[in-house]
């Protein structure tokens, strides 16, 4: 580009090695390096990635190809959804709760755990079409709406869930490798039916153990594997969803083509492992004989031998155990059979003789239940079957257009799920005898799954298509897991976790997964997998109960940045979902749910109060914002009333020359003269302009915060720059606050240095601000001892009600208070004394009661020098204040005559006769100097022949009486109340106030001035 040439444009030396670049946007050529070009902004966005950076590294390292190809809504979402959402109850338990809680409890189940996740799942869509969702997916979406509490606690709760989701799907796989394929790998072996349970719970550890240890093993080395895995796994799934229809639809047609023959004793269900035939005798040549079933029940197989009674009076029949969808079966499985531990599954329709003795019949190979039955542990243990809806926004990274395919995936694939659940719930009561169905273990068909003898072409289609299937639900669990917890460590709200957020080099969470797999065995140590899963029910109940309050906060709010492309919500919906999981959290177990609401609430007040500080723009700090909007126009509408009237504090603090606070301890006092509630401002002044103190004013508000942190006090910070310190803090006390939340109470530190101050802008600030100010001069850290208040004039209550606030604090609790009032010679003192009490009675205040009698005396001879040193020392303030306007006038003539000589060496010819060089001549100024001087003697000499003001004389006399009174009662005090007198209407006698104070807090250690405004502050009412 050639170089702009122009004779308006100056080119400099240092510009002409530049190209005069991007001349059309001169104007804004300065804002350039703070603010980019939309251009440059928009190309930023195009190149975004949305992956984490362990992510990134781990993608790097595992695939040579390069990044995979961004996925569509089907394989991204609805399949991954449909994996994880079908899986270990639809196989081994489904059939099982359709039998104990009969087809309309259990569609009731279906309906309301659906119901669940597809609000749930409107709700999650909303929030992920708001903006763009990085990977970690459903922790990412509820943190950054709810706030680093919520989302840290919710987060963990969400690991928790998939931790104990990975222990199911685990125990899952072992029930099917030792029930169904390999029953003779056991290791534990029951010798008597009692000791079977115990068994059977030994043998999971064992080998759900080993299988932990494998699939943890798997994860650590390659979970590109697990991966490449996943849509073998889901093709089992698939595979075995067919032929459970196919198996249905055959059974219409040919009702009998699944020949499992059931034996039944009277109405009791037979245990159908160790005999072939139901029979109890048999004829062999001619030749009665007993059978295998008979020496089940009997003493020897003898024809006269004895037998258990209730074998001997009934008789043994047998029934279609699959009888098919036209055998009117339905009519049997429309209502539940409930029962406790150890009943007898029984057809109710069979005839059957009672028997007189039933102690025997735990020993007996009956089906019984091996766990009580109610409808609420069934939906607890039904809930996992529908979880999983968040497998598509945890794979958010990898969506080419995450916004429009993670609703309609997700949605899509619940609408599938529910469709199946609610078929095979009524396929199922339509097929299979209700004996069956409540036969957990398929014990009755000789060991078989139950589900698997209903399918087509053969039950092992059922048996491997569901062992794959746990076992690669259990490997997703253990590899979505750790970098769940990892991401959560890594956005450092929860400090003990730091450690998590490390890993390979790669980016795996190798510590995470340590972890996990150590939570996981907690879960399979259980053993059972109907007491595992109303576990993770609750902490993912828990979860998806804040998505549907997170979508619903962000919609009533109304915030600016909620605009999601996903439009079919309504903060109704998210509130009928939210309901919907607390109700089943309770329903499932209300002793689970307590418990995982202790953990979020704990992990909640812990990242409250140990937690890094996070802004992220969340519904929580919205509501906040709404809450307090709503309060300060409540506060506004009228002035609080007597009875609710509290110190609400404004600090002002000096700073030193580094910005730090001199007087940190007065923080904490603060804090312990409001009792801990209340507002409290803290505010300083810095002088100068705004413009040019901006950096040391965002400086000086840092020190004062950290102040704040380390002395414990709560509130808010304001420094403001001002050109004079005395405006600054008039400023401040008039503009500090809001609304109804302004401060009512000033608190300032004594200027200890007063005389020594050449400057007296400090103590006339203390002046000028004194009719608000309380002082005070140091802070205690524990006391016990006696706080002293002495009561001279009424300003409202002020004096009576501080002390009673410090003793709310813990720090003050143990000091006795005691109340001094001053009787002149005229009043009566006795009766003060009883008025005194029983003012303090009606106020509800414990305190001691002292009337002090102060005498009328002659003004000492010490009182009247005092009261003339301290005007001759004004006076000769006023001198040195001259002598000071003096020698900044000497200042400025030397400055004029050296701008005056500069302009005449320059602008010789330009002088014309109008033009005034200096403001001070020579002559000028030896004639006011000389004049000065003569004033400064003739002032000299009238100092040391002056007497001193007969109403100072008078107001000393006072202070030193007073003094000499409180020190007498009070010198041995932890802190004396005292009121301040008022300040001089005259500014002129500042100097002599600032003394009369001196004078009046003579020999005490620690004092509080208060000086209320008048207004009653306490009450005898109530």
């Amino acid at each position: 580009m050639p170089k702009e040439s122009s004779p308006f444009i100056n080119n400099t030396d240092n510009d002409k090695g530049n190209l005069y670049d991007g001349k059309n946007m001169a104007l804004f050529e300065e804002e350039m390096d703070s603010n980019p070009m939309v251009s440059s902004l928009l190309n930023k966005l195009a190149n975004y990635t949305n992956l984490t950076q362990g992510v990134k590294e781990h993608e790097e390292a595992d695939d040579d190809e390069g990044p995979s190809p961004a996925l569509g809504t089907l394989i991204g979402v609805y399949l991954p959804c449909l994996q994880n959402i079908l899986g270990v109850i639809l196989f081994l338990r489904l059939t099982w709760i359709v039998g104990t809680a009969g087809i309309m409890e259990s569609l009731a189940i279906v309906v309301m755990t659906c119901s669940c996740t597809m609000l749930t799942a409107i709700s999650m869509s909303a929030i992920a079409t708001n903006g763009v969702v990085p990977a970690g997916g459903s922790y990412y979406m509820i943190s950054r709406s709810l706030g680093p509490e919520f989302g840290g606690a919710v987060g963990l709760c969400f690991y928790l869930g998939t931790t104990f989701a990975g222990s199911m799907y685990i125990l899952g796989t072992i029930e099917i490798l030792l029930t169904y394929i390999v029953p003779s790998a056991a290791i534990f072996k029951a010798e008597k039916k009692e000791d079977e349970a115990e068994a059977l719970l030994n043998n999971m550890r064992v080998y759900g153990t080993c299988c932990l240890t494998l699939m943890s093993l798997v994860v650590f080395v390659g979970v590109k594997y697990v991966n490449k895995l996943a849509l073998v796994f889901l093709a089992c799934v698939i595979l075995s969803i067919l032929a459970i229809y196919a198996g249905v639809i055959k059974t219409a047609f040919e009702p009998f083509f699944v020949c499992q023959i059931i034996c039944l004793l009277g109405n009791r269900t037979l245990q159908n492992h160790n005999f072939d035939q139901c029979l109890k005798t048999m004829e062999v040549d001619n030749v009665t004989v007993t059978t295998k079933l008979w020496s089940l029940f009997c003493d020897s197989p003898d024809l006269n031998a004895t037998c258990n009674e209730y074998f001997t009076l009934n008789n043994v029949t047998v029934i279609q155990g699959i009888p098919g969808l036209t055998s009117g079966v339905i009519r049997d499985n429309i209502w539940g059979d409930y029962g406790p531990n150890g009943m007898l599954v029984e057809n109710k329709h069979q005839a059957s003789e009672p028997a007189a003795d039933t102690s025997q019949d735990i020993y007996m190979p009956y089906v019984a239940n091996d766990i009580t039955t109610f409808f609420t542990l069934l939906v607890g243990i039904y809930f996992p079957s529908v979880t999983g809806i968040m497998a598509g926004s945890n794979r958010s990274g990898d969506l080419r257009d995450a916004q429009k395919s993670i609703p309609i995936g997700t949605i899509m694939a619940i609408a599938t799920t529910t469709f199946i659940y609610i078929s095979s719930v009524i396929l199922f009561g339509a097929c299979i005898e209700g004996v069956v169905l409540r036969d957990k273990f398929g014990d009755s068909v000789k060991g078989n799954l139950v589900i698997g003898i209903l399918a087509w072409p053969s039950p092992w289609v059922i048996v491997i298509g569901s062992f794959f299937s746990c076992c690669g639900a259990g490997l997703q669990s253990l590899t979505g897991a750790p970098r769940l917890l990892q991401a959560i460590a890594r956005d450092g709200i929860v400090p003990f976790l730091q450690v998590f957020g490390h890993g390979k080099a790669n980016g795996e969470p190798t510590w995470a997964l340590l972890l996990t797999g150590g939570i996981c065995e907690i879960g399979i140590l259980i053993a059972s997998l109907d007491a595992v899963a109303p576990i993770l029910s609750m902490f993912f109940l828990m979860c998806y109960l804040f998505v549907n309050l997170a979508c619903a906060l962000q919609t009533l709010l109304r915030t600016p940045n909620w605009r999601p492309r996903f439009k079919f919500y309504h903060w109704a919906l998210s509130f009928l979902g939210a309901s919907l999981c607390l109700s089943l959290m309770f329903i499932s177990s209300w002793y689970y749910a307590l418990v995982a609401m202790l953990i979020a609430g704990c992990i909640y007040k812990y990242i409250e109060y140990r937690g890094a500080e996070k802004e992220w723009g969340d519904g929580i700090n919205g509501l906040s914002l709404n809450a307090a909007r709503y309060a300060l126009i409540r506060l506004e509408e009228a002035p609080p009333h007597t009875k609710n009237w509290r110190p609400q504090m404004l600090l002002l603090l000096n700073l030193d020359s580094d910005h730090a606070v001199k007087h940190p301890r007065l923080l904490s006092f603060c804090t312990q003269l409001k009792a801990g509630k209340g507002l409290t401002i803290v505010g300083s002044v810095l002088e100068g302009t705004y413009m040019t103190k901006e950096a040391e004013v965002k400086k000086a508000e840092q020190n004062i915060k950290s102040s704040m942190t380390t002395e414990r006090t709560k509130g808010f910070c304001h420094v403001v720059a001002s050109s004079n310190l005395r405006d600054g803090f008039s400023h401040l006390i008039q503009t500090a606050g809001l609304g109804g939340m302004k401060h009512n109470t000033v608190l300032m530190a004594w200027p200890g240095t007063w005389k020594q101050s050449n400057d007296p802008v400090s103590w006339k600030n203390f002046i000028a601000q004194d009719i608000y100010s309380s002082s005070f001069l140091s802070v205690p850290s524990t006391e016990t001892g006696t706080i002293d208040v002495w009561w001279v004039v009424h300003d409202g209550g002020l004096l009576m009600l501080l002390p009673f606030l410090l003793r709310q604090h813990k720090v003050w609790r143990k000091c006795k208070m005691r109340i001094f009032t001053v009787a002149n010679m005229d009043d009566n003192s006795i009766q003060m004394k009883k008025d005194l009490q029983m003012f303090l009675y009606h106020l509800r205040l414990d305190a001691e009661v002292e009337v002090v009698e102060m005498h009328d005396s002659d003004i000492s001879a010490f009182t009247y020098e005092k009261t003339l040193v301290m005007e001759q020392r004004s006076q000769m303030l006023k001198q040195m204040q001259l002598s000071r306007t003096e020698r900044e006038r000497e200042a400025q003539l030397i400055h004029d005559r050296n701008t005056a000589s500069h302009a005449a060496l320059n602008d010789k010819a330009d002088a014309g006769p109008d033009r005034v060089h200096m403001t001070w001549t020579k002559d000028k100024f030896l004639t006011e100097r000389n004049r000065n001087r003569a004033e400064a003697n003739m002032g000299v000499r009238d100092i040391f022949n002056m007497k001193p003001n007969q109403s100072n004389v008078r107001r000393m006399h006072t202070a030193v009486k007073l003094n000499e009174v409180v020190v007498n009662k009070s010198q041995g005090a932890h802190l004396v109340l005292l009121n301040m007198p008022g300040p001089p209407k005259n500014r002129g006698g500042d100097e002599n106030y600032m003394e009369f104070l001196e004078v009046l807090l003579e020999g005490l250690n620690r004092v509080l001035l208060v000086r209320g405004g008048g207004r009653e502050v306490i009450t005898i009412y109530s």
